[in-house]
């Protein structure tokens, strides 16, 4: 069973989502909150797989809620989902910064909900292939300058170019056959640099790619 804290500040709606995810999917809703803080509280005292957050809450925000489980040694296994309402809603750039590992909409079909709640569980990060190619290049648009490169010093040079391949939101299948490896080599190189590069997941690996300008805007079809 996937264990889940509920993070949203209106009670109809966690009453809602309690209700759709405790009826199958394998997911267990170990715990509710109103607000960011309790969530966080919540989250260190019941470590589950997942949060599912809502981003705009009163006493702490969504944001700063994941970035302070995504900031915990302790809460290194937990994965936190963002609700939103718009699929480029400004707060999900920040969201995804703080250490998110994707977002879902509040209007989805209960089936792609439980199905987020399981990818994000596994490790992978939620953005599809289509999501991530319009968030991030939104997201780089409003980028800062690049970082120094130097970060990327350690990554061999296949190491970089799964990373830019993850950038252009391709899949592990779609690396795999662009580089002629097999399903199990591009999944380890794309292990392997988030290691590298102490990353939390796939989203964040994307985020430092256009950060440290390893890939820019323009590059992408």
């Amino acid at each position: 069973m996937i264990r889940l804290v509920l993070a949203d500040d209106q009670a109809l709606m966690r009453a809602g989502l309690r209700a759709l995810l405790q009826d199958g999917g394998g997911v267990d809703v170990v715990a509710e909150a109103g607000d960011g803080r309790v969530a966080v509280e919540k989250a260190t005292e019941l470590v589950p797989h997942v949060v599912l957050m809502d981003v705009r809450m009163p006493v702490m925000d969504g944001i700063e809620a994941t970035r302070r489980i995504a900031a915990d040694p302790g809460l290194d296994e937990v994965k936190v989902l963002i609700l939103t309402t718009f699929e480029l809603d400004e707060y999900v750039f920040d969201a995804l910064r703080a250490g998110a590992s994707g977002f879902v909409l509040k209007d989805n079909e209960p089936d792609d909900l439980i199905r987020a709640i399981q990818v994000v569980a596994a490790g992978d990060s939620m953005l599809a292939p289509s999501v991530t190619r319009r968030l991030v290049r939104e997201f780089a648009s409003r980028a800062k300058e690049a970082r120094p490169a130097e970060r990327l010093a350690g990554l061999t040079e296949r190491e970089r170019q799964v990373m830019v391949l993850a950038a252009q939101g391709l899949t592990n299948d779609e690396i795999a056959a662009r580089l002629f490896v097999s399903l199990a080599t591009a999944k380890t190189h794309i292990s392997r640099a988030m290691t590298k590069l102490h990353v939390r997941d796939r989203a964040q690996l994307v985020i430092m790619a256009y950060e440290t300008g390893l890939i820019r805007p323009g590059w992408m079809t």
